[in-house]
Parts: C-alpha cells; sequence; structure tokens
C-alpha cells in the first residue's frame, strides 16, 4: 500500500516553492471529497497538487479539506495531477488537469473515496503532525506528540504549553493573568466548572486530543476570560471500521492507570468510547514562617506541612455520530466521572515570642479527610450544512450534574517544649460539606456565506446554573458533645443565569481580511445564606465587542491587528463564605460582595512560516477594572484570613515570541518567550498595595530522534519574580526529562518521563501587610516518573487533523 509521507502534508502550510512564488494566482480548483459508502463528508484529507510537467513529481500547492469536505486552492497556468490522500482509504488520483484561459475555474465535484479498511495495518507513517499548529488568533496543540504528557493528567498538559504557566497549586494562567476561560469540546463542563482549574488534575492526558489556545476571541465565544479561552478537544476518531488505542501507566510516586480509546464507524454511524482509570498517590511538603507584631508584642511562629493525597479516578466518555445525509448529522455523548480521594496533612506550628528565640510551644494537627466527587454530562448536537459552501445551522445542548461530598476530621494538640500537653490544648472538630451544581447549556448558531469572501455569523446562548453548598463545621466540648462552631453551619445557594447573542461581519478586500463583531450578555445572579437570610442579588447588561483584521504579505506571511471586551464574573468559589478548615492558622474564603472586572484587551501578531520552521510573534496590552484579587490579613493571634476583593484594577503589557525550528532532520526546538509588564492598584484598599511589576517565562523545549525509533526529549522552564499587591511571587525553575522508543513492529510505543527533576517546581512567596510579614515555601508534587506504554489497533501514530473550535 502507498506509504503517507507527513512531511510532504506539512509543506501544505509552508507553501513556498519556486514555481508558485514565480507565478501569478491565475484560476482555481475545487471540490468535495466524501465517504463512497456513507456519502458523508471526509473533513481533513489532504489534497495534494503537483507539476504534470516534472519528472520529479514537483508539489505546486496544497492543503486540507474542511471539516464538511470540500476544498478549494489556486494554482498557476500549466498542467497538474491531483492526489487526494485519508488515513484509512485507497488514493484518489487524477493524472492530468489543465489550468488556463480557457479553463480558469475547475470544479472536481464529488471525489468519492473508497475505505481501505483490510490494509489499514499496513499503513507506514513516515512522519508525525506538528506539535503546534498556528494561526493568528489561535493556536493548536497536538498534544499527543509531546513525551512528557505520557501518563499524566490535563494539567500535566497546560503546564507545558506555550503561553501558558500552571502554578504548583495548579492555578491556570494565560501570558501572566489567572482570568482564563477554559473549555472542554468547545463548552463549559463538569471537569473544570464547580473547582475550576484544579478538576484539571482528574482528567487523564490520555482522554486529550488537542488543546486550543486562543487570546483574543471574537464574539462568537462568551464574553468570560480577560486573558482568553483555553479549549480541551477530547479523542474522537472517525475512520471506517474499527480501531483502538490502549494505554499502561506505571509510576512513581504511585501512579498506576489504565486508558482505551475505541472507535467504531460503519456507514453513516460512528461510535466512540473513551475510558481512564488512574490510582495516584501525590505527596506535598511545605513551610510558612510569620511574624506578627504590633505596638506591644510581637509573635513568631514556623509551620511545616507534610501530606499525601490517594486519588482513585474513573472517566468514561461514549457517544456516536449519526448522519442523516452528508450534510445533516446529530452527535450525542455521555460523560461519567468519579473521584474518590483520602487526603491526609499533618502540620506542625512551632511557635515563639522573638524570632531567634527559644521555642515557647508547639502544636500538631492533622486533617483526615474522605472525597468523592461523581459528575455527569449529557450533550447533544446537530448541525446542518447547506448547498453554498459555509452555510452551515448547528444547535446544541448540553447538561451538567455535579455532586461533592467531602466528610473531613481534625485532631490538635498542643504541646510545652517538653513535650508535656498543653492543659485545654486539644481539639477535635469534625467538618461535613455537600456541594452540588446542574446547569443547562443552551445554542444556537447561524452562518450565512455573503458574496464570495464574506460571511455573516449569528448565535443565541444561554446558561441556566443552580448550585448549593451545605456546610457543617462541629467541635467537641469539654462535655464531649459536638456543637457547631459560629457562623460555620448555613447553607449557601447559587443561582446564575446568563444568556447572550451575538453578531460577526466578515470580508476580505485583496490581501486584507476584517471581521467585525458584538455580543450582547444579561447576566442575573443571586446569592443565598439560607439559615442566616442573607440574600445578594446581582443583574446586569453588558455590551462586548470585537474587531480582528488580517493583512497577508504573502502565504507564509501574515499580520494580525485585534481588539476585544472581556468580563470576569464572580463565581460560586469567589462568592461563597464558607471557609476552609484543614489549617488552624491560614483560612480562605470567598467574598459575596465581588463586583465583575472588565478587561480591554488589544494584540497585534505575526506569523512567519520558513524552510525550517515557524516563528510567531505578538505585543498585547489588557487594562482592567475592579481587578479580582485575593488579599491576605492576619489577626494579632498570627491567624490569616484570605479572601478576594475588588481593586481599582490593572494595567498590563508585553510580547511574546512562540517559535518551533529544525536545525536538522532528528533536532526539533521548540521554545516560548513570554516578557510583561503590569501595575496593579490596590490603594483602594491600603495605599500600599501597589506594584509595579517585570516579570518573565520561557520554556524550550529540545527534541532528538535517534536510530532505531528512539525518540529524547528535554524540556527546561523559568517562571520569574513577580509582584503583586501584597509581595513577591518567586522564580520557578523545572526541568522534565522523557524518551521514547517505538515497539511491537511500530504498533505500539513506550515512554519513560520524568517530570521536575530536581523538586524545584516549588511555590514561594513573600507577603507584607499591616502588622505581619509571611514568608511561604510550598512543594505541592515531588518528583513524577512515569513509565506508558501505549499500544494502537489499526491507528496511526498520528491520526489526521481534528476539529477546530469555532471555524466552519
Amino acid at each position: 500500500m502507498k506509504k503517507i509521507y507527513l512531511p510532504e502534508i506539512i509543506l501544505f502550510f509552508l507553501i513556498s516553492t519556486s514555481l508558485f512564488a514565480q507565478s501569478t494566482n491565475f484560476g482555481e480548483i475545487r471540490g468535495k471529497v466524501l465517504d463512497s459508502q456513507g456519502k458523508s463528508p471526509l473533513g481533513f484529507a489532504t489534497v495534494s497538487v503537483f507539476d504534470a510537467t516534472s519528472a520529479e513529481k514537483k508539489l505546486v500547492n496544497g492543503g486540507i479539506t474542511s471539516e464538511d469536505g470540500t476544498f478549494s486552492l489556486n494554482l498557476p497556468q500549466g498542467a497538474f495531477a491531483v492526489l487526494v490522500e485519508f488515513m484509512g482509504y485507497r488514493a484518489f488520483e487524477l493524472s492530468e488537469l489543465r489550468i488556463n484561459r480557457d479553463n480558469r475555474n475547475v470544479d472536481l465535484g464529488s471525489i468519492e473515496m473508497e475505505a481501505d479498511t483490510e490494509n489499514l495495518d499496513e499503513v507506514v507513517v513516515q512522519g508525525e503532525k506538528t506539535m503546534m499548529e498556528l494561526s493568528l488568533d489561535k493556536r493548536i496543540f497536538n498534544v499527543g506528540k509531546d513525551l512528557a504528557n505520557a501518563g499524566g493528567t490535563a494539567s500535566d498538559i497546560l503546564m507545558n504549553l506555550p503561553s501558558i504557566t500552571v502554578d504548583p497549586e495548579g492555578g491556570v494562567s494565560l501570558r501572566g493573568s489567572s482570568n482564563v476561560r477554559i473549555l472542554v469540546d468547545g463548552k463549559p463542563s463538569g471537569l473544570v466548572s464547580f473547582k475550576g482549574s484544579s478538576g484539571l488534575q482528574q482528567l487523564p492526558a490520555s482522554m486529550i486530543e488537542t488543546v486550543e489556545v486562543i487570546t483574543n476571541p471574537s464574539a462568537r465565544y462568551e464574553a468570560e476570560g480577560m486573558a482568553g479561552v483555553i479549549n480541551i478537544v477530547l479523542k474522537k476518531e472517525n475512520n471506517q471500521g474499527f480501531n483502538a488505542s490502549l494505554e499502561g501507566i506505571t509510576g512513581n510516586p504511585h501512579n498506576f492507570g489504565m486508558a482505551a480509546n475505541l472507535n467504531y464507524r460503519r456507514k453513516n454511524i460512528n461510535w466512540f468510547v473513551n475510558y481512564g482509570v488512574a490510582y495516584r498517590r501525590v505527596p506535598r511538603e511545605g513551610t510558612i514562617r510569620q511574624e506578627v507584631s504590633n505596638a506591644d508584642t510581637s509573635f513568631y511562629s514556623y509551620q511545616t506541612t507534610r501530606g499525601t493525597v490517594n486519588g482513585l479516578n474513573n472517566n468514561i466518555r461514549a457517544g456516536l455520530d449519526y448522519f442523516f445525509s452528508e450534510k445533516s448529522v446529530l452527535t450525542g455523548s455521555y460523560l461519567w466521572r468519579r473521584s474518590d480521594a483520602r487526603r491526609l496533612t499533618n502540620i506542625r506550628y512551632d511557635d515563639y515570642t522573638r524570632e531567634g528565640g527559644s521555642l515557647d510551644s508547639y502544636t500538631l494537627r492533622t486533617q483526615d479527610e474522605d472525597e468523592k466527587e461523581p459528575n455527569s454530562e449529557f450533550n447533544l448536537t446537530y448541525k446542518r450544512s447547506f448547498d453554498e459552501n459555509g452555510h452551515v445551522l448547528s444547535a446544541a445542548v448540553t447538561y451538567l450534574d455535579y455532586w461533592e461530598n467531602s466528610d473531613q476530621v481534625y485532631t490538635q494538640d498542643a504541646f510545652f517544649p517538653d513535650g508535656t500537653a498543653i492543659p485545654g490544648g486539644s481539639l477535635l472538630q469534625t467538618s461535613i460539606n455537600d456541594e452540588f451544581d446542574r446547569q443547562w447549556l443552551l445554542q444556537l448558531d447561524y452562518t450565512q456565506p455573503i458574496g464570495s469572501e464574506g460571511s455573516f455569523e449569528t448565535g443565541i446562548r444561554s446558561s441556566i446554573r443552580n448550585m448549593e453548598n451545605d456546610f457543617i463545621v462541629n467541635e467537641r466540648t469539654e462535655s464531649g458533645a459536638m456543637e457547631p462552631l459560629p457562623g460555620l453551619d448555613d447553607i449557601f445557594l447559587y443561582d446564575e443565569n446568563i444568556h447572550a447573542a451575538y453578531a460577526i461581519l466578515g470580508n476580505k478586500s485583496n490581501k486584507l481580511s476584517y471581521q467585525g463583531g458584538l455580543r450582547l450578555e444579561y447576566t442575573d445572579v443571586k446569592t443565598t445564606l439560607v439559615r442566616s437570610n442573607e440574600v445578594n442579588p446581582r443583574d446586569y447588561v453588558n455590551l462586548f465587542p470585537s474587531a480582528h483584521f488580517t493583512y497577508n504579505i504573502s502565504p507564509d506571511d501574515a499580520m494580525q491587528l485585534s481588539y476585544s471586551r472581556r468580563i470576569r464574573r464572580p463565581v460560586y468559589n469567589d462568592l461563597s463564605p464558607f471557609m476552609t478548615f484543614s489549617d488552624a492558622r491560614n483560612f480562605f474564603a470567598g467574598n459575596p460582595d465581588l463586583n465583575p472586572e472588565y478587561t480591554d484587551a488589544f494584540e497585534f501578531g505575526h506569523i512567519k512560516y520558513m524552510n525550517h520552521g515557524s516563528l510567531f510573534s505578538t505585543v498585547y496590552y489588557r487594562n482592567t477594572k475592579d481587578k479580582i484579587e485575593r488579599i491576605r490579613r492576619v489577626d494579632e493571634d498570627g491567624n490569616s484570613t484570605t479572601f478576594p476583593e475588588n481593586l481599582i484594577g490593572e494595567q498590563s503589557m508585553g510580547f511574546e515570541f512562540t517559535t518551533d525550528y529544525y536545525p536538522v532532520d532528528w533536532w526539533k526546538l521548540d521554545a516560548n518567550f513570554n516578557f510583561f509588564y503590569a501595575r496593579v492598584d490596590g490603594s483602594n484598599i491600603l495605599d500600599t498595595y501597589t506594584a509595579d511589576t517585570y516579570s518573565w517565562f520561557t520554556r524550550l523545549t529540545s527534541r532528538f530522534t535517534l536510530n532505531n525509533g528512539l525518540d529524547l526529549q528535554l524540556r527546561g522552564n523559568y517562571e520569574g519574580r513577580r509582584r503583586v499587591a501584597q509581595g513577591v511571587q518567586k522564580a520557578i525553575t523545572y526541568l522534565d526529562i522523557s524518551a521514547s522508543k517505538d515497539i511491537l513492529n511500530g504498533r505500539g510505543t513506550l515512554i519513560l518521563n520524568v517530570m521536575d527533576v530536581f523538586n524545584s517546581r516549588r511555590n514561594r512567596y513573600i507577603f507584607e501587610g499591616p502588622g505581619f510579614l509571611t514568608v511561604g515555601d510550598i512543594l505541592p508534587r515531588k518528583r513524577q516518573i512515569n513509565l506508558t506504554l501505549n499500544y494502537r489497533i489499526k491507528q496511526s501514530k498520528a491520526q489526521s487533523k481534528p476539529t477546530i473550535l469555532g471555524e466552519e
């Protein structure tokens, strides 16, 4: 069977051959690629056009079909041969095609391709798709190419991507801002909607196909997320017949799991199932040094924390695509996830009356928590494509159902320096926390082409969300009875309704493409503390304009200018007044009085494709009002409370470079560098809560393809020191090493990776405020070593390009 040379496919995006460069675009060929049996469109099939007069079969132009199977290519005058290829199908060849004055526009009509399932095992893939695909408003990362992701989680994947940083506690930031919207398959998901980015630590990396980073979204996307949108695309194949991939994982500290991605397609029905199960043991440690002083006294404490989280995570996603016709498809899917965790934490507090003095007393506190998190998600999507290319109607309904139960026991004992128990220094506390989240999402989108190059898009969206948090903290009294602590026995309700409509008009004139959009969003939020009868309703209407201008200097060189207005609404975790209680001296809670923050974002970008790589560069500016930031306060006893507040605002600007470069065939470099300046103004809270900060982060990945199918990958990461309103977040440096080897006649891949080789990925900070100084050094996750075996059944090592979010 004919071999597929993927380096040629990459050249389709980098077309710069001398024949094409020396000729003007004279004519055009177009067509539509279909499955011969079900007549369904084959999206992302490769179309190659060669010079028919050249003995060397010289590539002239090429590309991939859109999701509806259509393609259009410009050509100079001449004689050409056309080759259409798609994984699992017999290639289609047209030996001679002429473009001249009498035959400038050629419509090839429907190209029907026959499935070749019997010989699929024999396909030899000579290359792999690139890890990063660039467009001016979006970058698509093919995460399966990155060896460091094997055996990890979605959080690990994001940590390895350009522009994105994941702090040691799991918080995700995009270009230095933590206000980023995270979607799964283009929509909110129970995987991240309730617990935020920390929920990504429970999603196996093996279930993820690509990650899309959209730094300045258009009005098509919901306005949430100041820094932009991160969309995680889960795996779903659509090859004819049966194909699958299986994965087994073992690691140290304990990381044992397996995953399966199964797909079966016959005629007009495509079934898919993804399943993953993992058991992980995550040890953590850290120290906090704190000084508290006032006019009369000083108090010093040194806190050490050690703990483990033992978690068992199950994820299953199943669904089907039903093709009523080649232009009408209905997709239904169901996702179920359950996480069971046991969290054990031991904290020691050493107390002193002066720094460097003798120990006055110490306290030991233990947290024992059992946590259960079942999560369900139902999705139904219908898409109708009309005869005119780009004329599309789509509708989607999603229902999310989430529940979490946390049952915690805290024991605490205080001692004199000689180990004698302090009378009355023992505590026994329990906490029961039940959380519920139910959400409906309804969306309708319509796109109508205008003229030869223009289009009009419009749509409506509604989100209806109801959340409940029933919490209580009990403490044992002297009589032995358990009684609720004041203010820690209540039911918190969060009701959110967001309704939106948008319109986008775009067109193209010669080398200039332009698009303008406007989004209207109505927000109705109400929080309620049931027992204390505290009700806080909010409702507001906002307009969110967007504009994008693209100028194509040449087929491999383009620039773009864009603007969008964004919002960050306070969500459940920001508003809930319930305090975390695992640490008896450091409490975290929400603030029911928070207001939303608004951002105006500007960006100027440039993309250049070269013979040995590509370069993406960006300059950006963001102006944020009512910025939300967590503020820490410490009382005279050394107890801190941290909760979010609205600052006056923040102005930030920066520039970023991302490149992939092949010095030689066996060596590939990926580099990302981001420098930014930010001015934070929190003087409405305290005059000293202002900060001017310059910071930068960089990531360099070097991958070597050695003999006998062996790959070696090194990645270095550096995140610079950064000032915040109350102090400094210190720099982070860490190194990852990975290696892979193809085995079992190319059907299997064995991958070894070591994450954070030197245990240097630590959260280190210095916070200062009235009467206190706090210095922290936390290692939430120690060095991880994973060994992964991936086995493929009728799948290539790199499948065809998946659907891109938002592109029709």
